[in-house]
Order: C-alpha cells, then sequence, then structure tokens
C-alpha cells in the first residue's frame, strides 16, 4: 500500500502524552483527576445554587378551567383568570426561563468539564514518503497492518478567571431584571383586566340605566295618550312622547351592544373563548379609599416599582460586563489532565495519563476597546431611561392622587344632580298630568336625567379606575391591589 490506511471509531486528539507505567505513578494520576471533579475553581466562584422555582413555569401552561361554573365573574376573578391566562404573562415567563438557562451556561464556564473517549484503530504506515530510507540498507517501503487501542478520561477545571466570574455575575443580574419585567407585566396585567372589567361595568350600567329610561318613557307616551283622550294634551304631545320613547329605545340597543362588545374584549384579554356564557357578579359602586400622602406615596413607588428595578437590574448587569471586559487582560489559570489505557491488544493496555497546568495571559486584544465602548453607551442609554422612568413614576403617582380626589368630588356632584333632575322629571310629569302645561317640560327633565345618569356613571368609573391606577403607580400591584378594590 502506498500512504497511510487507518480505521478509526473514535480519534481524540491529545498534545502532550506522559506515560505513568508504574502502578503508584498511575495512583498519583487517579488523584489528580479526582482532585479536578471534586475541587472548587477558586474563591471568585460562587456556590453552584440548587433549583429554584421559576416564574414561567406556571405562566406557559395553557389554561385548564377558563371560567367559574357559575359564569358570574368578579373583578378579583377576572384578574386572576387574566394572570392565569394572558398571553403577555406566558410569553414573559418563558423570558424568565430563558435567563436561567443562560445563567446555568455561564455558571458552567467555571465547573469542572469531564469526557471520555476511546478508540480502537488497525493501520499501515508508508515508511518512504514519511522519510525513512539509510543508503545500503533495505527498508519495506510500507509496515504494518498494525492496530493499538486507546480508552480514555479527560477532566479539566478552571481556577482562575475573572472575566468568566464577571460574566456570570452579569448573567445573573440579567435573569433578576427579567424575573422584574415578568413581575411588571403581571402589575400591567392586573391595571388592564381591572381596566376592561370596569368598562364592561359601566356599560352594564348603561343598559341599566337606558332600560329604566324607557320604561319611563313608555308611561309617559301612555299617559300623553290618556291625556290626550281627556282633551287635557295635543297630538303633538302625543308625537313628542312617541319620539322619546324612540330614542331611549335606540339608546338602549346601544348600550346592549356597547356591553356586548366590552364584554367580548374582556374575555379576549383574559384568555377565555369569546362568546363563552359570562355575567359581571359587580355593580358598578362607589367605595371610598384613603389619599396617601405624596411624599410617602412617591419614595414607594420608587421602591416597589418592578419596572425601575428592572431598569436598576441591567445596569448592575452593564457594570459587571465592564468588569469582565477589563479582565479580558488579567492571567487566566486552569488545570487539566487525562487517564487511561492504551496498548496494542487487549491483552496489554498499560494505563497512562497527564496532568498539565495551563496559564493563559492575552498580550494584545484590540477589541476589548471596541466592547468598552459598547458598554459604555448602553449603560447611558439605561441611566437616560431611570431618569425618565422616575419622573414618569412621579406623574403616575401624583395624577392618581388627584384623580382619586378629584372623581370622588364628581361622583358626590354627579349623585346629587340624579336626585335633582328625577325631581325635576317629576314635577315636569305632574305638571303634565294636571294638565298646567305641556308635555315639553317632561321631555326636558328626561334629556336632563339622562344626561345626570351618564355623568354620575363616568365618574363612577372614573373613581374606580383611579383607585386601581394609584395600586398600579404605587408598585408592588398584585400584593396590595385587593385593598384598592374595596370589600369583597
Amino acid at each position: 500500500m502506498k500512504g497511510a490506511v487507518a480505521t478509526n471509531m473514535t480519534i481524540s486528539r491529545i498534545r502532550c502524552v506522559v506515560k505513568l507505567c508504574a502502578w503508584p505513578l498511575r495512583a498519583v494520576a487517579l488523584s489528580g483527576l479526582l482532585a479536578l471533579l471534586t475541587g472548587s475553581a477558586a474563591g471568585q466562584q460562587s456556590p453552584v445554587p440548587g433549583p429554584e422555582k421559576k416564574p414561567g413555569e406556571a405562566a406557559a401552561k395553557p389554561p385548564i378551567s377558563p371560567l367559574p361554573d357559575s359564569g358570574r365573574l368578579t373583578l378579583r376573578d377576572a384578574i386572576t383568570l387574566a394572570l392565569k391566562n394572558n398571553l403577555g404573562v406566558r410569553v414573559a415567563g418563558t423570558q424568565v426561563d430563558e435567563a436561567a438557562g443562560t445563567r446555568e451556561r455561564r455558571q458552567a464556564a467555571l465547573l469542572p468539564h469531564v469526557t471520555s473517549q476511546s478508540y480502537a484503530n488497525l493501520q499501515t504506515i508508508n515508511l518512504k514518503a514519511m522519510g525513512f530510507s539509510l543508503p545500503g540498507f533495505p527498508i519495506p517501503s510500507t509496515v504494518g497492518p498494525f492496530s493499538n487501542f486507546n480508552f480514555r478520561l479527560y477532566a479539566d477545571q478552571m481556577l482562575f478567571d475573572r472575566q468568566t466570574y464577571h460574566t456570570l455575575q452579569s448573567s445573573k443580574k440579567d435573569q433578576e431584571s427579567t424575573k422584574l419585567t415578568y413581575q411588571d407585566t403581571r402589575d400591567l396585567v392586573i391595571r388592564q383586566a381591572a381596566g376592561y372589567y370596569l368598562d364592561a361595568q359601566a356599560a352594564a350600567a348603561e343598559v341599566e340605566a337606558a332600560d329604566a329610561r324607557v320604561t319611563t318613557s313608555q308611561a309617559l307616551e301612555k299617559l300623553a295618550r290618556d291625556q290626550h283622550t281627556t282633551g287635557l294634551a295635543t297630538g303633538v304631545d302625543v308625537l313628542r312622547a312617541q319620539v322619546q320613547l324612540q330614542r331611549d329605545q335606540q339608546g338602549l340597543l346601544v348600550a346592549r351592544d356597547s356591553y356586548q362588545t366590552a364584554l367580548l374584549v374582556l374575555q379576549r384579554f383574559l384568555g377565555v373563548r369569546p362568546g363563552a356564557p359570562l355575567e359581571l357578579a359587580e355593580r358598578l359602586e362607589f367605595h371610598g379609599i384613603p389619599t396617601p400622602e405624596i411624599e410617602q406615596a412617591l419614595r414607594t413607588g420608587l421602591e416597589a416599582r418592578s419596572d425601575y428595578r428592572a431598569l436598576r437590574a441591567q445596569r448592575e448587569a452593564l457594570v459587571e460586563q465592564q468588569r469582565a471586559s477589563r479582565a479580558r487582560y488579567l492571567p487566566t489559570f486552569s488545570v487539566s489532565g487525562n487517564y487511561g489505557a492504551f496498548g496494542r491488544s487487549f491483552g496489554a493496555l498499560p494505563g497512562i495519563g497527564l496532568i498539565q497546568g495551563t496559564l493563559s495571559i492575552t498580550l494584545f486584544d484590540r477589541d476589548r476597546n471596541g466592547e468598552q465602548k459598547e458598554l459604555e453607551s448602553r449603560l447611558q442609554r439605561v441611566d437616560a431611561q431611570m431618569a425618565d422612568l422616575e419622573r414618569g413614576i412621579e406623574q403616575d403617582v401624583r395624577k392618581a392622587i388627584l384623580d382619586l380626589e378629584s372623581t370622588e368630588q364628581q361622583v358626590n356632584v354627579t349623585q346629587a344632580g340624579v336626585e335633582l333632575a328625577g325631581s325635576e322629571l317629576k314635577l315636569a310629569e305632574d305638571r303634565f298630568r294636571q294638565g298646567v302645561t305641556d308635555n315639553i317640560e317632561v321631555i326636558t327633565a328626561q334629556s336632563s336625567l339622562e344626561s345626570a345618569q351618564d355623568d354620575h356613571i363616568t365618574a363612577l368609573a372614573r373613581h374606580a379606575d383611579a383607585r386601581v391606577a394609584m395600586a398600579r403607580a404605587l408598585g408592588a400591584t398584585e400584593e396590595i391591589y385587593e385593598h384598592y378594590l374595596g370589600p369583597k
């Protein structure tokens, strides 16, 4: 044969092999490998944490029981369903799982690596092609075939690597930021779920008010016909009452359509099949709460808001990346080794092994300068975002307090307006019944009552929304929101 022919089951690259033929030396090599497997990297490495519960595990599961058996949905039920089924929460949960996987990968660089490789081969060698020739001495052109076997265990352990260490710390901060972003998503979902439920409550109140107006208009239309029959009213009065009845019936149809639309929007957000039987279990009502002191509320918001804390964790992660970049010029030290049986036949496989320490120093790396500029620009960007969010949190807190105070006054004023408009309608109806005047006063009073009812419903909805907005502005919404929803 010309050239070398080799049949390999598994080929491994061995940089340097030190043959340890005596059994005492084999024991030393085995002890070294065991030390690599059980030793720690250095004081820079943190202990391996145990498995922790991941928020994304529960969020990523599909919904199981989308609605209560009764079909009646309270605001608390709606929030619970949204936190369980909403797509935003489930996506944020998977991002937490992804960040945990990234941290584990970064940590693996500081932990021992152990592999096992074995091979057996049969080969021939072309001596002339490899330069073997002695004038006057015949040398065969090829030798072989011959075989050898190698069964080997490899291990390596990084003992000092500041760059990898700081990269691991950065990934931990990134994981913390992702968890906080996940919690912020849950807080936002609570805010949105409450908003959609309040929209549906307001639409239901509009239906109730419109239905009451239709009932009133029907009674007044009958009164106008009766008055016309007795000669106390004209045909114009009857027509006015009929026109008002038609207007109120049209308003009832629009209110019902708005209510059903609000339910569809709510079902979609809660992850419930659109069109499933659903009934709101709570009416739109007023629940007063004490207004927090503004300075204390601002401090609470900055300390508890998950979105602000997530940005702060991102900044800490960037600082660790800067440290990792500066550590690229620091030396690294690792220990590696292997041990196994090597021979030409299964009957003769002496043990050989290697223990090697490696010190590596980077002498020139221009890439580090560019990396430092990238990290500095990211740090400036996060600082700007944090400063802007601080102003945003203050705006949210101040607006929530302002809305709470204002809407509470609006509820009181509009409630008085509804009572006055109802009294006006009653007086106008009595005057028309007695034949003192036509029903223009009645129609005008009906319009005033309709406007007062709409204003009152709007004020109730705005006050309820202001309570939920306050819970969001203060942070830790999932922990405190029930306090702002009112009694169960």
